[in-house]
């Protein structure tokens, strides 16, 4: 037997290295109870999946209401009534938010200044608790379980353009110069060139990709078949880890500050260290299902109606106590 790098490897018949069955497993990850943290901020409205940040402020859709919250002072301001419940994500752009109401089946647009509710967007979104984002001067959204990406056109409010990706296509981000659409079927990534509007690889990720972020170099997945993160180098679209993240498959993933960040109903927070590709740190106890790195800060859902604001450098140096 050899060790090389600290990994046991066996050398077959054809002289070629394989890891031995008995290499270890990556070490579990810190246990840690949520209360051993210490917010900045406590602010009483409950943040939602899809929560987006703009320059100023972070944004919350709960129902049939649009709350802002100021990035500044940490102030709630008065619920914007949307004119139907909203779904899956919001995004900032163009002036406005943009917020999805599934049963409505438009897109409503809330202009950031005004806060006024202006002419919807008539259009579909295939997953409620997908993803929208924009990219080369246009919205994005997956409009059609059957799998349809559509491409929308803010000036004049309308889709002009529609790719094609697997069937059930759940969450889309821009990132790397390029289009990211998870999708059920095949439990694919899709890589799409947003210039010209065409597929130009995609790769099999976990089981039923629902969220997808990118960031600290990599594109990032969530299974809703079984809670595991898969990261995907953009360069090459090549799977180069999987992570396993119990009871994580019905949760939300962010990047930044240096991590990547999971948060799922019951499981309030998960930070995955990239450089290692572990879960570094498993927060217990109340709240969890959103999570937004926005403003130097970890936004995450600390109970139902309570967002807690956190220093994300804190929360990497706590130990188990």
């Amino acid at each position: 037997m050899a060790t090389i790098f600290g990994t046991l490897l066996a050398v077959g018949a054809d002289g070629q290295a394989r890891p031995d069955a008995a290499t270890p497993a990556p070490r579990a990850a810190d246990v840690i109870a949520l209360a051993q943290l210490t917010p900045d901020a406590r602010i009483p409205v409950a943040l939602t999946p899809g929560a987006v940040a703009s320059d100023d402020a972070v944004w919350v859709a709960t129902g049939t209401s649009l709350t802002r919250i100021d990035a500044k002072t940490n102030a709630v301001g008065a619920p914007i009534t949307l004119p139907s419940a909203s779904c899956a994500s919001l995004v900032v752009a163009f002036g406005s938010v943009w917020t999805p109401l599934c049963a409505a089946g438009t897109v409503a647009r809330v202009d950031v200044k005004t806060l006024a509710v202006t002419a919807p967007l008539t259009l579909g979104v295939a997953d409620a608790a997908g993803r929208i984002d924009t990219a080369v001067g246009s919205l994005w959204i997956a409009s059609d379980a059957s799998g349809v990406v559509s491409r929308v056109d803010p000036d004049r409010n309308d889709v002009v353009a529609e790719t094609f990706v697997a069937r059930g296509p759940a969450a889309v981000a821009a990132g790397d110069q390029a289009l990211w659409i998870t999708s059920a079927e095949g439990d694919l990534l899709t890589r799409v060139q947003p210039h010209t509007n065409v597929v130009v690889d995609t790769v099999k990720v976990g089981p039923k990709p629902g969220r997808v972020a990118v960031g600290e170099g990599a594109v990032w997945t969530l299974s809703r078949g079984d809670g595991s993160v898969t990261r995907v180098d953009p360069a090459t679209t090549k799977v180069v880890a999987t992570i396993a993240i119990e009871g994580a498959a019905q949760g939300e993933i962010a990047v930044g500050a240096g991590s990547v960040w999971v948060s799922a109903p019951g499981l309030p927070l998960v930070r995955i260290d990239p450089r290692t590709n572990r879960a570094a740190q498993r927060f217990t106890g109340a709240g969890g299902g959103a999570v937004l790195v926005a403003h130097g800060s970890v936004w995450m859902a600390a109970g139902p109606a309570l967002t807690w604001r956190l220093d994300p450098t804190l929360i990497a140096a706590l130990r188990p106590e």
